[in-house]
């Protein structure tokens, strides 16, 4: 990057820091009870939902991790922008939001937890989901870090662990001084700016290509270069899916595009916001908006990581994963060797955006996870010391956790990203969307068909992921010492995520749970 580039950087980020310290002031000021830091006051309007919810789904993990995959398995990964509108907007708004707004205004519920908690009249069940959000969502957010640090990183060459715990500490002084209003109105501002970079990205990256139709075909004709390893797992080419139930075929469907395209509606962080509008129509509203930012900005990223290739097979005579090193790399190298200097800081904005929207939302709920949901609700009545605020507890809490997540971002191992993203998004999939489910659309649901659930998604995908799925047990070590094995079950079963199993045995134990309840009954 030039010197006027650079002071051209440096211009632009003050003023979006400066944004985003105002933003962040105004939620401040606004926070003035619990319900402000936890749920917003139950007033923010459906643009703001919708471009939160938008801008803390669609992360740093979608543009750098998927979009890193992408680039080496292709564009079969597009399915999953299908089921994300679909199921990740559509029925998530309005079969799932809708539901979760009105029975969490009336029981007063400000936290996933707490709505768990109060809807069952189960402490169990609070403390329950608290703990899998507690072990979980780390992992993702480590994830967001990692992605926002390499771009800075790769970008202004801070050095990883610098950018890392830069990038930290700038998310974690807005959310812990401003909470959820501070929260929503900067996703809002960041998700605008990452609809417009993304829009901008792909119009760009076809340009240097040489348009849309020479620079697709051009990727189709360059299935011969699928490297001998990929071949032999399933692949193809780069604009087609790969084989029917080969290696590649099951990580892109069962990991990739189920994990994240159901996940999404058990998602904590996203719940929680449709408890944050007073009524139905916002959330009607939010549909359509949600919906194109999604398309876009999902669109995008998969498209340019498999184009990547593209430029550095001309350029450098290498696929893209070769070229950046692991494929978390992929996007920011792309972008700072193919993009115009003036466009790298629009695209730096965009990532920072994407990254910081999430990461906000991620240490916000977990300290209300632990700060709040564990700490004051369990621990705090027993001993008689509730009378601490919700707001001050929540925040040592966020503290505590994004301490925790520093330190893991700094440890996990390349090429995570993605495979992180999915493992969470599977987790909550197996774990709380059957008794999520079972607590909206159930009269007077009872906690123990919801608690089997739980402690069955639970229980198959931890031991699935420690023993049978081949991409994290390898990395575990657990069945290499137990057994002498990296997983004790061959094809397809290793190549096949826990959620395939988890997710049903976990509704078939809710619905075992409920039989026997009205046995009991």
């Amino acid at each position: 990057m030039s010197v006027v580039d650079t002071v051209t950087f440096a211009v632009v980020t003050a003023f979006y820091l400066v944004a985003i310290a105002y933003l962040g002031y105004l939620g401040y000021k606004r926070t003035k009870q619990s319900d402000d830091y936890m749920v917003c006051g139950r007033r923010i309007s459906p643009l703001v939902l919708a471009l939160s919810y938008g801008a803390t789904f669609i992360s740093t993990s979608a543009i750098v991790g998927f979009g890193g995959i992408a680039a080496l398995y292709g564009m079969g990964i597009t399915w999953l922008t299908v089921l994300t509108i679909g199921v990740g907007v559509f029925v998530a708004f309005v079969v799932y939001g809708k539901k979760i707004r009105r029975i969490g205004h009336r029981v007063g519920a400000i936290t996933f937890p707490d709505l768990l908690g109060k809807v069952y009249r189960c402490e169990k069940l609070r403390v329950g989901s608290s703990i899998i959000i507690l072990l979980g969502m780390p992992l993702y957010t480590a994830a967001i870090l990692i992605g926002g640090a390499h771009f800075i990183n790769t970008t202004l060459s801070l050095g990883y662990t610098n950018s890392l715990l830069a990038f930290a500490i700038i998310v974690a002084i807005y959310v812990i001084g401003g909470g959820l209003i501070a929260v929503m109105y900067t996703d809002a501002m960041q998700g605008a700016i990452m609809l417009v970079g993304m829009l901008l990205l792909l119009v760009i990256s076809y340009w240097v290509l040489g348009g849309v139709t020479s620079a697709n075909q051009e990727l189709t004709d360059m299935a011969s270069l699928v490297p001998g390893a990929l071949q032999s797992g399933g692949m193809v080419g780069w604009t087609a899916m790969p084989e029917f139930g080969s290696p590649i075929w099951w990580t892109l469907v069962s990991t990739i595009v189920l994990c994240v395209g159901i996940g999404v509606l058990a998602q904590p962080q996203l719940s929680v916001r449709f408890m944050t509008v007073s009524n139905d129509r916002a959330l009607n509203r939010g549909v359509l908006i949600g919906g194109i930012f999604v398309l876009v900005t999902l669109t995008s990223a998969f498209t340019i990581g498999a184009l990547s290739n593209v430029y550095f097979m001309r350029e450098e005579g290498v696929l893209a994963a070769a070229a950046a090193g692991n494929i978390d790399a992929v996007i920011p190298l792309f972008i700072n060797s193919a993009m115009p200097d003036i466009f790298v800081i629009a695209f730096m904005l965009a990532l920072l955006a994407a990254a910081m929207s999430t990461l906000s939302s991620l240490f916000h709920n977990m300290g209300t996870a632990l700060g709040y949901d564990l700490y004051k609700m369990t621990y705090g009545r027993k001993k008689k010391i509730v009378q601490r605020s919700s707001k001050r507890v929540s925040q040592i809490g966020a503290i505590i956790m994004i301490v925790i997540s520093v330190v893991l971002a700094d440890m996990m191992p390349p090429d995570i990203i993605a495979r992180a993203t999915a493992m969470f998004m599977g987790l909550c999939a197996a774990a709380l969307l059957p008794a999520l489910t079972y607590a909206l659309y159930v009269k007077d649901p009872n906690p123990v068909p919801a608690g089997a659930s739980m402690a069955v998604g639970a229980s198959v995908w931890m031991l699935w992921t420690l023993f049978v799925h081949a991409r994290e047990s390898s990395i575990l070590g657990l069945s290499e010492l137990l057994f002498g094995t990296p997983a004790l079950l061959g094809h397809p079963w290793d190549v096949m995520n826990p959620i395939v199993l988890a997710l049903p045995l976990s509704v078939m134990a809710l619905m075992a749970g409920h039989m026997w309840v009205k046995r009991q009954g």
